[in-house]
């Protein structure tokens, strides 16, 4: 974890001295020699006044720019930063796994890209994630309503900025709490196309990794956890008893499902770093 912790403060430090309005890097820390593929990176103004500054990293398709597919990627949280995507998920680099040494972790190739076949824009958000801003104090608190406008707007601004990329199939994609985002900001695109006068985005359907539906999503992580054989039918079935079936938000005076819940997570937690 402090191994991809300081890689990625890293990578974040090295683009943002060379972002500009659509910046082409060449070259990252970590990895020998110049990239192979074109990586951009840059900032799109939101709003009348373009106070939110938001980033992202566009990565052109290896196959067919041209005609190849334009995917929208947001990752999680909400607040991740989509280099986590980029980096950890369906990116065109990763890790390159050894022993750490305390020196610049190296990065290598995948054969897994996404990109391989499509142009892919890794976008920050809401504002406050990874390199997005706000230039002034926010008035209100980020909602997923408004950042659904937001993204659209991103995205409308991106394509007047990328004209050649207006008429590729567009799909807008993600993981985790972009769940809720995506089929939200999937309505609110179609709804725009329709609407005078920008133009419209060639929208050809969405994709989604792991999506969180719902907030009461959480409530079923438990029976989840049982199903895959993470925990043991003993420990199922107690916390199943003890909590009757709700093991988010728990009653602070059901102490025994709050004892058994915080077992539960010490499991859940130890798997997870396995696994990282």
């Amino acid at each position: 974890m402090k191994l991809k912790l300081k890689l990625l403060l890293l990578l974040l430090f090295i683009l943002n001295h060379h972002v500009d309005s659509g910046s082409i890097v060449k070259f990252l820390p970590g990895f020998e020699g110049p990239l192979p593929f074109e990586l951009e990176t840059g900032y799109i103004g939101i709003g009348e006044k373009e106070e939110v500054q938001s980033f992202y990293y566009f990565i052109k398709s290896e196959n067919n720019p041209k005609e190849d597919p334009l995917l929208l990627w947001l990752s999680g949280g909400p607040g991740c930063s989509s280099i986590t995507g980029l980096l950890f998920e369906n990116g065109p680099l990763a890790l390159k796994s050894e022993v750490y040494n305390g020196s610049v972790p190296s990065l290598v190739s995948t054969t897994y890209s996404w990109t391989k076949t499509a142009n892919i824009i890794f976008l920050d958000q809401p504002v406050g994630a990874g390199f997005s801003y706000s230039r002034s104090s926010l008035i209100d608190t980020p909602t997923d309503t408004g950042e659904v406008k937001n993204i659209h707007e991103f995205l409308q601004k991106w394509l007047s900025k990328h004209p050649q990329f207006s008429s590729n199939p567009f799909y807008a994609s993600g993981d985790s709490y972009s769940g809720m985002i995506v089929p939200a900001l999937v309505q609110e695109i179609s709804k725009g196309n329709y609407i005078c006068c920008n133009p419209p985005i060639n929208l050809q359907g969405y994709i989604l990794g792991n999506p969180i539906t719902s907030i009461e999503d959480q409530n079923y992580r438990v029976p989840f956890s049982h199903g895959m054989a993470l925990i043991s039918d003993e420990l199922y079935e107690s916390i199943r008893r003890a909590c009757n079936g709700n093991y988010f938000n728990v009653d602070s005076r059901n102490t025994k499902c709050l004892k058994l819940i915080e077992e539960y997570h010490k499991i859940a937690t130890r798997h997870l770093l396995t696994a990282l």
